[in-house]
């Protein structure tokens, strides 16, 4: 059996105290995904943490530096599976320093209201991360705190 593949996803924010707009990202590569949206992201390397993976991934993708917030709660403790061999886990993110541009593998930005649920929904998601933007938009419909610094 081989090892399950670690994935790594932002929930970028434009607050991680009271986030109001998240920005998703359209696939430009590989052509089985182009025109789909996703959390920007990728694998984790060896010997790299989750979240330090993340940091690197928004800044190679997007050019942002970011703050992480808390992680979006999963279904299993692999993360949200994307398939057979790999799961995502996923943070809410703030951006600190820099405007988020496509940089890597997508070909356009969008910065969605998260108070109209039918304009993130209605947007093509790759298809294993529609659950993820289900539970996302039912975490910020509850009032919650903020992030951790």
């Amino acid at each position: 059996m081989t090892e399950l593949i670690r994935v790594v996803g932002g929930a970028t924010v434009d607050s991680l105290a009271e986030p109001a707009m998240l920005l998703v990202a359209r696939r430009s590569a590989p052509e089985s995904l182009a025109g789909m949206w996703e959390f920007p992201g990728g694998k984790v390397e060896p010997g790299e943490d989750a979240e330090t993976a993340l940091v690197r991934e928004l800044l190679e993708e997007l050019g942002v530096g970011v703050r992480l917030g808390n992680e979006l709660p999963a279904p299993d403790a692999n993360g949200w599976p994307l398939n057979e061999r790999a799961a995502m886990r996923v943070w809410f993110a703030e951006v600190t320093r820099g405007e988020p541009r496509p940089l890597e593998d997508h070909d356009q930005l969008r910065w969605l209201p998260l108070a109209d649920p039918a304009a993130v929904l209605g947007l093509p998601w790759i298809p294993a991360d529609f659950p993820i933007v289900r539970a996302l938009l039912d975490t910020v419909s509850v009032p919650a705190g903020g992030g951790r610094t």
